[in-house]
């Protein structure tokens, strides 16, 4: 079965899922075997691997750990093309929508493509549309494009509908890693709508009740990352994925 069938297998059975977003930088090796521990024991249907910048060489090594220590799916969320790893079980081999930066467009698509075809990785298509959380992520700084305003509905719904005509399997909602606001409950309920796809949403979620708002407006799968890093207890990160 295929990382994407496991994916549609947990939608089947689930009103919406959760993904735990690990940072593989060495900022975080000190506290990965305890992270990896609590997202094992605190319901998240699989796990996504990835930062916008990784400061050395040890990306391969870090998927392999995880990989190790795990039975939820390892997805890598790469922020560039040398965030490639065939121990992963999958990437989400995203275009960022929401930019005008050819690089991210299809620069880094071409340079890892031929990578993800030897490493035998398989990829996952998904429009990635970066939205204005309230604060300047490293997303917006690193692609070196602007968000989406989240006032602007109507626009976002138009890249969301060009990610799926494009042939996209999701389409991620991004507020950026420790956004001061999640993607809004407005934007959420008029894409699910009107895609025929799933929402990925992620950015700002730090307590159940954001996390059920955002299940309830429409998303299929929610992001928890910065909630992790910064030290949520097990009993905490249950409360948000028991909410959805």
């Amino acid at each position: 079965m295929t990382t994407f069938s496991q994916l549609e297998k947990i939608l089947s059975t689930k009103r919406c899922g959760a993904f735990a977003l690990i940072d593989p930088d060495i900022k975080n090796d000190g506290n990965l075997a305890d992270t990896v521990k609590k997202i094992n024991q605190s319901g998240f249907d699989a796990i996504l691997v990835g930062g916008s910048l990784i400061l050395d060489n040890n990306f391969d090594n870090r998927i392999d750990f995880i990989k190790k220590n795990t039975q939820l799916p390892v997805i890598i969320f790469p922020g560039s093309s040398k965030q490639l790893s065939g121990k992963a079980d999958a990437i989400l081999f995203l275009s960022l929508l929401s930019g005008r930066n050819p690089q991210y467009l299809i620069g880094e698509h071409v340079e890892s493509a031929p990578v993800i075809h030897s490493l035998g990785l398989e990829p996952i298509p998904t429009g990635y549309i970066l939205l204005d959380g309230g604060s300047r992520t490293s997303v917006e700084i690193i692609s070196n494009t602007i968000p989406l305003p989240m006032d602007k509905v109507d626009i976002i719904l138009a890249h969301a509908l060009a990610g799926q005509y494009l042939g996209n399997k999701f389409i991620f909602l991004e507020c950026g890693s420790g956004a001061l606001n999640h993607v809004s409950t407005t934007i959420i309920e008029t894409l699910s709508k009107r895609l025929d796809i799933p929402i990925i949403v992620g950015g700002g979620i730090t307590n159940a009740t954001s996390s059920k708002s955002i299940a309830n407006a429409g998303a299929r799968f929610i992001v928890v990352g910065t909630h992790i890093e910064n030290g949520a207890s097990i009993e905490e990160l249950r409360e948000i994925t028991s909410s959805i």
